[in-house]
């Protein structure tokens, strides 16, 4: 059979001996029975070889500069990102419910700033009077402590107390107030308080009995407008330690700070405690496996060392490049550490085979390398492919991951694919005459071994039933990924957070794996359960534009609350919506001389002023509505909002949809905003990242695998026939995340293009050496069965050994890297199987069919062989 000799196009200049071992070209004598390839090097081995054959200590010592050189990154102080945040930069949406903030929820108070809230429990009754005057005392407390810049605190103590004494204004003055109160008089307040302005306590809370559980009492700092989290958290961290000052306050028992500056806090020590007990675990597992795979100390301390460079120049790549940590970088780790011990172990076992054949330690790696690099770069340029497909994101953090991950790819690449064959080399050399214990240095999957009386089960069904394999596999796959298309997306801050019985698993473990204490997930529990404030209900539209102090201005408001989409609620055709018009309305009923201004400026007499607009603001924002006005339009007139009720029975797609919807009618510059609309943009654009980069990673790779096969070997149908196990590896993937109910999110969006790189991996390792046997000169069966037993066995050893790591982050205490981390051990899984089990099948369909219809995939300058 005609085959294409990479010699024949770049010629032999001479400078390398034949890596092609004599005994192993020749002779039989191999411990499977397998006979290696006449195979010319690729140009990059061709230049490599002599390096790591003949120079292998100048080789590990050139690796070892440039380690200390890629150590400088670690100097470089980069940022940390934790929490949705990182995945919302740069959304429209984002930009315009900052920009909101800063012109409304600022604006609106006296002075602007930051907020707090201090959730204070007890189960005999939050309300009783003891309580009320604690809260008081600390309200009193915070307002005057020196440099904590509180200007206001409100609590359900505050309000029964001017409930029952409204000319008691301050803390002090409300503490005295209840501290007279009979217990009669608090009751009755209690329920008028709550009757006319609603008090701030849990839902168990009845008037008949004036009690609740729980009560938030809320403080506003006075800080710049502009302020970012790290010029308030200490003091809202100071406001929070001041409660223990307070007789029956107690931080750690019934009293929770609910903060940005505790949220950050708290979110940042959920990676640290993840990575303190997920990192050393992983590590050990993976010693304990490549134990097993190596059988040899010097050879697993070798992989160990490469793994650490690799580490170290990707670490050191994301300081220099100054990308942030993340929980996405996380699961970097691990998928350098599967495609590194993959590359380590297909190397040392290839090596074996062949001197367990008889060749010289620098023969031997030479003709180790001569077949493995051309995989290896095929595997890297695949696997780089499909990280960088998630370049195609819209989100900062999917790309920064891709970027990352490419790159770390790219390094394993060099690293076990130079470093490490040298540094065999010269370790073995340097053994060799010595009196250095040799421990087990046979390939996995010898004839003899257990594996190889297991492994060739493919091979086998393979002659008998083929299509029959074929076909299940293909149904399979396409079934799994039909079922797996209705995946749900999801996103939110609550899933960055562990549920409780996590957290008391870490924080039961050892010092100084003890995980930390967490608030945020009481304070959720209560916001979830007993408070409405867990439910967004409403989405924003906003308008920032100067036309908002133009004479249609109201017109557009009164045309977007007129009629509204049926997500929103509406009575008699008017959306149930605060905005500006709204405010004027009422001043106007109540107000003659306010409303004579707006008679004056409507001039077709519909109650909408559309003359002399700005003229009407200024006069609303003279009158005592003008708090009111101020939180629906900024005090300069340059920007509106409108916000809208939900309908309950509407979801988030469909309350999304309608505020857009809106917000294009509007014949201003408006943008629909708010937390439902964010997370709704968000799962798109997570559920688009995920399809456009598993799209991207297909074509790349294919179009890759056939280049590069047709360029080898003059068969651009050997890279389709590899693509047949990764089609159906990406859609069991897809249909094992339906069926174990994981959600598609910002950190396992990726995941379906990566799996196309991790099936690749495996693939690429198998369909190579049998082409170097097939083309060799072996028929279909004797050459599926020396690739089956000879790289079937390093697949198996770095299956096990990768699923057993990735297989660690399940115990990760971050929900989703413990879903990305089954989801990748899965991958590696399903990409083993459908090598070992589908491709030997699909090599056997193929042949026949080149034999019954003939090859049409030919180069023309075959005919030369």
């Amino acid at each position: 059979m005609g085959r294409l000799d990479p010699r024949r196009l770049f010629g032999d200049d001479g400078d390398d001996t034949d890596t092609s071992s004599p005994a192993a070209a020749d002779s039989p004598d191999h411990s499977d029975g397998s006979t290696t390839a006449t195979h010319g090097e690729d140009p990059v081995t061709k230049r490599l070889n002599p390096w790591i054959r003949n120079r292998p200590w100048t080789v590990v010592a050139i690796f070892l500069v440039i380690t200390a050189a890629f150590m400088g990154g670690f100097l470089i102080d980069t940022e940390q990102e934790a929490g949705q945040d990182q995945f919302t930069e740069d959304l429209d949406a984002v930009e315009a419910q900052e920009e909101m903030e800063d012109n409304f929820d600022r604006e609106s108070r006296a002075t602007g700033g930051t907020s707090a809230q201090l959730f204070i429990e007890d189960d005999r009754n939050v309300l009783s009077k003891p309580n009320l005057l604690r809260m008081l005392a600390y309200q009193d407390r915070v307002e005057n402590e020196d440099g904590l810049r509180v200007v206001s605190s409100t609590s359900p103590a505050s309000l029964v107390a001017q409930q029952i004494d409204p000319t008691a204004e301050t803390p002090e003055g409300q503490y005295r107030t209840i501290d007279r109160a009979s217990q009669r008089e608090i009751d009755a307040a209690i329920v008028a308080a709550d009757e006319e302005q609603g008090l701030s306590v849990s839902e168990d809370f009845t008037r008949e009995s004036a009690s609740a559980d729980v009560a938030i009492l809320a403080m506003t700092f006075d800080t710049p407008s502009k302020a970012g989290t790290s010029d308030y958290a200490s003091l809202q961290l100071e406001a929070g330690e001041l409660a223990d000052e307070i007789d029956g306050f107690d931080t750690d028992e019934n009293v929770i700070l609910f903060a940005d500056a505790v949220i950050d806090e708290e979110v940042f020590d959920l990676l640290t405690d993840t990575a303190t007990v997920i990192f050393p675990a992983t590590i050990g597992l993976i010693l304990l496996f490549l134990l097993i795979a190596y059988r040899d100390p010097l050879d697993l301390g070798l992989g160990l060392v490469a793994l650490v460079l690799t580490f170290i120049w990707t670490f050191g790549f994301m300081g220099y490049a100054r990308v942030p940590f993340s929980e996405s970088m996380v699961t970097v780790l691990p998928l350098l550490l599967a495609v590194g011990i993959d590359f380590g172990i297909h190397i040392i076992n290839r090596y074996r085979e062949e001197r367990a054949a008889g060749a010289a330690i620098d023969e031997a790696m030479g003709i180790t390398t001569g077949q493995l690099t051309a995989a290896f770069m095929i595997v890297t340029v695949t696997t780089v492919f499909s990280f960088l497909a998630n370049l195609t994101s819209s989100i900062e953090s999917t790309r920064e991951f891709g970027l990352v991950a490419a790159a770390g790819i790219i390094f394993t690449f060099l690293i076990f694919g130079i470093f490490l064959p040298a540094g065999k080399v010269a370790l073995d050399q340097f053994r060799e005459g010595r009196r250095i214990p040799t421990f087990s240095t046979s390939p996995l999957g010898g004839e003899q071994s257990v594996l190889g009386r297991i492994l060739p089960i493919g091979t086998r069904i393979a002659k008998t039933i083929p299509v029959i394999v074929l076909v299940s596999g293909l149904v399979l796959g396409a079934g799994a990924g039909a079922y797996g298309s209705g995946v749900e997306t999801e996103f939110s801050q609550e899933i960055f957070f562990p549920d409780q019985d996590r957290v008391d698993q870490y924080q039961s473990l050892p010092q100084p794996f003890t995980g930390s204490e967490y608030t945020f997930i009481t304070v959720l529990d209560y916001l979830e359960n007993d408070f409405e404030e867990g439910f967004v209900s409403s989405v924003t539209v906003y308008v920032d534009d100067r036309e908002v102090r133009g004479d249609r201005s109201l017109r557009e408001i009164d045309r977007a609350t007129t009629d509204p989409p049926d997500a929103l609620v509406s009575s008699e055709r008017r959306a149930d919506s605060t905005d500006v018009l709204q405010v004027i309305e009422t001043e106007a009923e109540r107000n003659p001389e306010f409303d004579r201004t707006i008679r004056q400026a409507d001039t077709n007499g519909d109650g909408v002023p559309d003359n002399d607009v700005d003229d009407v603001y200024e006069a609303l924002l003279e009158t005592d509505a003008s708090e009111e006005a101020l939180g629906s339009i900024t005090s300069d007139r340059s920007a509106t909002r409108i916000v809208y009720e939900v309908d309950v029975d509407a979801d988030q797609t469909d309350a999304t949809a309608a505020a857009q919807q809106v917000a294009d009618e509007m014949g201003m510059d408006a943008t629909p905003t708010g937390q439902l609309v964010v997370q709704s943009v968000v799962i798109d654009q997570i559920t688009e990242s995920a399809i456009n980069s598993l799209l991207a990673a297909f074509a790349l790779t294919a179009v890759f695998l056939m280049l590069t096969y047709r360029w080898l070997e003059g068969r651009a149908v050997y890279g389709l026939i590899n693509l047949v196990p990764v089609v159906v590896t990406v859609g069991l993937l897809a249909g094992t995340m339906r069926w174990l109910d994981i959600a598609l999110t910002p950190i396992n969006a990726p995941i379906l293009a990566v799996s196309i790189g991790l099936g690749v991996d495996y693939t690429v390792h198998f369909m190579h050496r049998f082409v170097d046997e097939f083309e060799g000169g072996a028929d279909v069966d004797d050459a599926l069965l020396v690739t089956v037993r000879g790289t079937g066995g390093a697949l198996t050893g770095s299956m096990l050994t990768t699923v057993s790591g990735l297989g660690v982050l399940y115990l990760a205490l971050i929900p989703l890297i413990m879903e990305f981390g089954l989801l990748l051990a899965l991958g590696v899984f399903y990409a083993y199987l459908t090598s070992i089990l589908l491709l030997p099948s699909t090599i056997v369909v193929w042949d026949r069919l080149e034999t019954r219809f003939g090859s049409v995939d030919r180069l023309p300058w075959q005919s030369i062989d």
